[in-house]
């Protein structure tokens, strides 16, 4: 047995010794890219990963490395034909050569790429993000909105720095047929990883708002083609195939295409477009409508001429009608005038008669009413005197008694039977509160007067 020990430095030199001979030429691996990092030296460093085919779990990891050298040509090359930059979560395919440093360690220098391979995986994403939207019943729900007739009110969602949104807005502003529009910003990034918060908050904010606006536009303009995956998630999908309002999408260029150009309503290349298409529609809307104009102003030309000569042929014949119609007129007026003088002396007939028969009646009526009149006078003659002579009788023996009562109740038949009277001044005394001491009273009796001064007045 060999007890000989290596150094570091000695095993290291010789695993790459046996792995570099090993792996002489290039190969091409297929992996995930976990970080990209661009130093400031000017190389690029990688983090390939390769994920369980079950689960997110990681089984195996390695560094990749692209010198500065090579870097500008290969990100050139593959943004180019993806519309992609290198970014987290691609997955990719490269050619590396397998490298070993004794002091750094197991590393893949990469030589070249095949952008084939990342389209086809970017492809099969967006595949499945509309495969899920069309799974949840969605994909075509904003496709299927109406598109306004006058889409005026604009709500538009960019950078409010960006180029396309400027262009976008001038020529809304400039088009020749002076069309009015309102528009309104909401501002949001439309680039890196805040790209779905930040279009999502601005749909969820227009959304609060839907009845003051006819439909959205979503425009990028002026921003790398490589950025376009950012729009390609799930979330932000499932928001605008499910938006209340029309969306028009140019976030694009002619040959790139998101997921959200796929579900929504009207797809443009670029943000100028997206202003035509608002143009070209108010200008169908106005054709339709100076079409209709010509229309009714020629079907009411024509009516006109038609209602003209049925005039002049009802005038023509309206003189022969007059003279028929007088005819028909004057010959009803006389059968008329006969019928009424038949029935007048008709009428004068049947009413001599009546007043015959009612003088006949009125005359027997009243030799009856006067023998009834006089009949209830002798009655009612007989009836009074009977009342007036009891009435006279009953008043007759009612004023003996008040007589009898006022002769009962005299002063004199009073005196006689011992009663007194004391006067004051003339006054009868009913009370020793009318008089004073010193005061002179009289008292009446039967047979004569007392004079009297009052000692003392004492009431009981």
């Amino acid at each position: 047995m060999d007890n000989t020990a290596l150094t570091l430095l000695e095993l290291n030199h010789e695993v790459k010794t046996h792995l570099e001979g090993g792996f002489r030429r290039p190969l091409w691996v297929q992996a995930e890219l976990s970080a990209v990092s661009n130093h400031g030296s000017g190389h690029c460093y990688l983090e390939l990963v390769q994920k369980a085919a079950r689960g997110d779990s990681i089984v195996a990891k390695a560094r990749g490395i692209i010198w500065r050298d090579r870097l500008p040509l290969l990100r050139h090359y593959f943004e180019s034909e993806t519309g992609q930059r290198l970014a987290a979560g691609l997955k990719v395919q490269i050619q590396v050569v397998v490298q070993f440093s004794e002091l750094y360690g197991y590393s893949l220098i990469v030589h070249d790429i095949d952008p084939a391979y990342t389209m086809g995986e970017l492809a099969l994403r967006r595949r499945e993000i509309i495969r899920q939207l069309t799974a949840d019943g969605i994909v075509d729900m904003n496709r299927e909105l109406p598109f306004p007739e006058l889409p005026q009110r604009v709500a538009v969602i960019s950078s409010p720095t960006a180029a396309g949104y400027g262009d976008f807005c001038r020529q809304l502003a400039d088009n020749g047929q002076g069309f009015g529009f309102r528009v309104e910003l909401f501002a949001a990034t439309m680039q890196g990883r805040e790209v779905e918060r930040s279009v999502i908050a601005a749909l969820d904010a227009i959304a609060e708002r839907r009845a003051e606006f006819d439909v959205v536009v979503i425009i990028r303009g002026g921003g790398a083609t490589s950025d376009l995956s950012d729009f390609d998630t799930l979330g932000l999908a499932s928001v605008c195939a499910q938006f209340p309002l029309p969306l028009v999408t140019g976030i694009g260029h002619e040959r790139d295409n998101t997921v959200i150009d796929e579900i929504a309503h009207t797809r443009v290349k670029t943000p100028t477009a997206a202003a035509a298409l608002l143009i070209d529609r108010m200008a169908a809307a106005a054709s339709r409508l100076s079409e209709l104009c010509t229309r009714l102003q020629r079907s009411a030309a024509a009516l006109l001429v038609q209602r003209r000569r049925e005039l002049e042929a009802l005038s023509a014949r309206l003189p022969m009608a007059a003279a028929r119609r007088t005819a028909d007129e004057r010959l009803r007026l006389m059968r008329l005038r006969q019928a009424l003088r038949q029935s007048a002396t008709d009428r004068l007939a049947s009413t001599d008669k009546r007043l015959a028969h009612l003088r006949t009646r009125l005359t027997e009526g009243s030799r009856r009413a006067i023998a009834l009149s006089q009949l209830k006078l002798h009655t009612v003659a007989a009836r009074l005197s009977m009342v007036t002579t009891h009435r006279l009788s009953r008043e007759q023996s009612r004023l003996q008694l008040l007589t009898q009562r006022v002769s009962d109740n005299a002063p004199d038949r009073l005196l006689a039977r011992g009663y007194s009277i004391t006067l004051h001044k003339g006054h009868a005394v009913r009370h020793p509160n009318q008089l004073r001491p010193g005061d002179r009273i009289t008292t009446r009796l039967q047979g004569g007067e007392i004079q009297s001064t009052v000692n003392k007045a004492q009431a009981h």
